[in-house]
């Protein structure tokens, strides 16, 4: 054993661990005649347009490192981890036909990182040909191992890489680790095995609280594989154990190779049971051992502390069921919030949306109420032919503003199957996994025509309208590079199934990962034991036989719960109370805009301000007008004194006081000018005047009228017929009151606003006096004035400094001898 490596130092924590990464049942590789022919056309699409291969095999979702010439150097030279790289050429087709065994190798190992890292070059760039160059590549695909900390000189060593098997690869991989020379770099584990004397002293050092001994013959890479999968992990550590360790294999009775065993601190042995003693059962169950957690991520939570952290109380619900409450929370926040951002939906985006409503509308497993709004916003959409639709003209529908009984979509999220440990995990991206699966499911079950229906409204949504662009992105990537296999209905399950399975080990360790719902491949054996099945080699193979029924039943309408819904009659009432207080709103907003067009148009249109003269003259007439009729009305009713109402008197004293507060300051019976002037149109003074005139006319006779006798009342109108003053009498109703009343306010706020400029003016002798002399001027009169009374003023001072200094100059000169 390497005195180098004690025993603590192998099961601390590995440095530069990355918090990405995960793979529970890693995707094997099945090489089917379809995908032959698909890198055949791949190939020919290569050679055909040679820019198309210059984007290269590899994208960053491969979990593949892209190489270029500005990181080749930091991530392969003096690296803490060991790196594998591809050398190849976009254009060849062996590369292409490899590129899909590398990825999964990359998904497989990717939970060796900090360990051991995967990376790729296209050599047939132009800007990456010296580098490919400076490590001796002369043909594709050349594949070379980088130890860690390797010296800046280094070329890497040769891999061969002759086969598509990755068990192999990935066994190549760990022989290339083994052979790393001294010392051993810190961040890979141990993997030489381990006996007694090592395992009886091993938790005086270290402070895990699982020791897992895999057992086994001295060619088998189990042991070293789980080791490698358990990196990324704390609180539980693995070592190896052959079968030639005869004092440990007596100790515990150990008859199986492989098999697993846990050491507690105790000093307790128990058997691991697992469905199948293979890696990758090992390796799910020791994740999911108490206490052990991905580094750099917390604890699982427990459901009380749940409910304090999330924004609405935590839901108990049952892991191995769907919830019909995830799926209509999944088409509130699409319809009323994704698609929202889109106020005007057109060209490609239109069609994406009329191919998911379809979808919806034919296969979505949802409640009476529900289905019917899906049916009536698919019928609308249907027959919309124009090139483009508005948001708000969907929401009408989408929110039923045309009340159609029994119709509507419950507003608000109510999470159950997708609630997450906090507000930001799981929710809407879990909502849209489950509605897709069971869209499909639905398809299979309804029997459709199209089996790529489902999934091609799906993509195209995604592609259109989903909010995080990055997984739009690498969704479209996953449908382009694999759609085109799915030819039956069961196919189109399945193909779904895989690719979600595909995202959750790309984003396994990822920060959007929540801790109390690890991304794992899907189903777990304890949910599906079936479904796992291992090859004549020991690897892990999904068992489609099992798995499509399974998937069938999981997402079948029959099985959807339907705990935590909220009762339709509720949805219904809800919905009628909302579009009650919309039209309500609606109304009040038509009336203050009405209001706010009839203020408008009579500050456009003002009652004109008349000429001091004309209204002192117009005032003496109404005074003797009112005297006559006064007279008239009290011989008229036989000695009874003419009063005025009691709403109408206070408001002519006051006018009066207003008028005679017009009046001052006077100079010798000069009258002042108002201080707010307008220019006068005369047309529009006259008909002004004399409307003014009659509607106090018509005041006085129903004053008259309503003093004499109750009997039917008939109020003057006044009418302008070309030019001439016509009189008219007609029946006096409501609205002619409500008329009176507006002129009176109108005519009572004109005496206000000339009040209050002219206190405002007289509230200081300054003012008294500025009013004094602008008496017969306007105030641009007066500002002229100023302007150039003070312009002389300072034509005067200059001319008489200019004299002033010729002079003394003179008396100066005169003064010299």
């Amino acid at each position: 054993m390497r005195s180098h490596r004690s025993l603590a130092a192998r099961t601390g924590k590995m440095a530069r661990r990355c918090g990405r990464a995960t793979s529970r049942f890693p995707l094997e590789i099945q090489i089917y005649p379809r995908r032959i022919a698909t890198f055949a056309i791949w190939l020919c699409v290569c050679l055909l347009f040679p820019s198309a291969a210059m984007a290269g095999l590899y994208t960053a979702s491969d979990q593949v490192i892209i190489l270029s010439p500005e990181n080749v150097e930091s991530v392969l030279i003096n690296s803490s981890a060991a790196v594998l790289v591809e050398f190849y050429a976009s254009w060849c087709g062996h590369c292409i036909a490899f590129s899909p065994v590398y990825k999964s190798l990359a998904s497989d190992i990717k939970e060796w990182k900090p360990a051991v890292d995967l990376a790729a070059v296209d050599c047939a760039a132009e800007e990456n040909r010296k580098v490919c160059a400076g490590f001796g590549i002369r043909a594709y695909p050349t594949i070379k191992f980088f130890h860690a900390y390797s010296k800046a000189d280094s070329t890497g060593h040769a891999f061969k890489a002759s086969t598509h098997d990755v068990r192999v690869l990935r066994h190549r991989i760990i022989d290339k680790l083994e052979s790393h020379e001294e010392p051993w770099p810190p961040a890979c584990p141990p993997l030489e095995p381990t006996n007694q004397a090592e395992i009886d002293s091993f938790f005086e050092t270290n402070s895990v609280q699982h020791l897992a001994l895999i057992f086994e013959d001295t060619k088998s890479y189990i042991g070293r594989e789980v080791t490698l999968d358990l990196l990324q992990y704390e609180n539980v550590a693995v070592r190896r154990v052959l079968s030639t360790e005869e004092g440990l294999v007596t100790k515990l009775g150990v008859t199986e190779f492989p098999s697993c065993y846990l050491y507690s601190p105790q000093g307790n042995f128990t058997r691991l049971r697992v469905n199948i003693e293979a890696r990758t059962f090992y390796s799910y169950t020791l994740q999911r051992l108490p206490g052990v957690v991905r580094s750099g991520k917390p604890l699982p939570v427990t459901p009380d502390v749940l409910t304090n952290s999330t924004e609405e109380p935590w839901r108990p619900f049952n892991r191995s069921r769907v919830y019909l409450a995830d799926l209509e929370s999944t088409l509130h926040y699409s319809l009323r919030v994704e698609v929202a951002a889109h106020t005007l939906i057109k060209g490609d985006a239109l069609t994406s949306l009329k191919k998911y409503i379809s979808v919806l509308a034919k296969y979505f497993p949802g409640r009476p109420v529900v289905m019917n709004l899906l049916k009536s916003v698919n019928s609308w959409l249907q027959n919309q032919t124009g090139d483009e639709i508005s948001y708000e003209a969907l929401r009408e529908i989408v929110d039923n503003s045309a009340q159609t009984p029994y119709t509507a979509l419950p507003e608000g999220v109510r999470w159950v199957g997708c609630q997450g440990s906090q507000p930001h995990l799981r929710r809407y991206p879990c909502g849209m996994w489950i509605l897709f699966h069971a869209l499909t499911v639905q398809a299979k079950n309804a029997g459709g025509t199209d089996p790529q229906e489902v999934l091609s409204a799906m993509r195209n949504y995604v592609h259109s309208f989903f909010g995080c662009r990055a997984c739009a992105e690498h969704f479209e990537i996953m449908a382009s590079e694999s759609l085109v296999e799915v030819n039956t209905l069961s196919s189109a399950v399945l193909w779904l199934w895989s690719r979600h399975n595909h995202v959750n080990n790309r984003l396994a360790g990822d920060l959007s990962e929540d801790p109390n719902f690890p991304k794992i491949q899907w189903p777990p054996p304890e949910m599906c034991p079936a479904c796992h099945t291992v090859k004549d080699n020991g690897e892990h193979k999904w068992s489609h036989v099992h798995v499509l029924p399974f998937l069938l039943s999981h997402f079948s309408s029959s099985s959807i719960l339907t705990d935590y819904l909220e009762n339709e009659s509720q949805i219904l009432a809800k919905q009628w109370e909302k579009h009650a207080s919309e039209q309500q709103a609606l109304e009040a907003q038509k009336r203050v805009e009405r209001k706010a067009r009839e203020a408008l148009d009579s500050m456009a249109h003002p009652l004109p301000s008349q000429p001091a003269m004309q209204e002192e003259e117009e005032e003496e007439e109404e005074e003797e007008e009112e005297d006559g009729e006064q007279a008239a009305a009290a011989h008229e009713m036989e000695g009874k004194a003419s009063e005025t109402t009691a709403w109408a008197k206070p408001e002519i004293e006051v006018g009066r006081s207003r008028r005679q507060a017009h009046r001052k300051p006077s100079i010798v019976g000069m009258r002042m000018r108002e201080l707010q002037e307008d220019i006068v149109d005369l047309d529009s003074f006259v008909n002004q005047h004399y409307k003014a005139k009659a509607l106090r006319v018509k005041q006085r006779t129903l004053q008259r009228k309503e003093e004499q006798e109750p009997r039917p009342v008939f109020g003057l109108e006044m009418e302008l017929d070309a030019g001439l003053g016509m009189l008219g009498l007609q029946p006096m109703e409501a609205d002619f009151e409500q008329d009176l009343g507006r002129q009176r306010k109108r005519l009572h706020k004109r005496e206000l606003t000339g009040q209050y400029f002219v206190e405002e003016a007289e509230s200081s002798p300054r003012g008294r006096w500025m009013s004094v002399l602008s008496i017969g001027f306007s105030k641009v009169d007066i500002s002229l004035c100023v302007i150039l009374y003070f312009l002389s003023s300072m034509c005067l001072l200059a001319m008489y400094l200019f004299f002033k200094t010729r002079l003394r100059l003179r008396r100066a000169k005169v003064a010299l001898p």
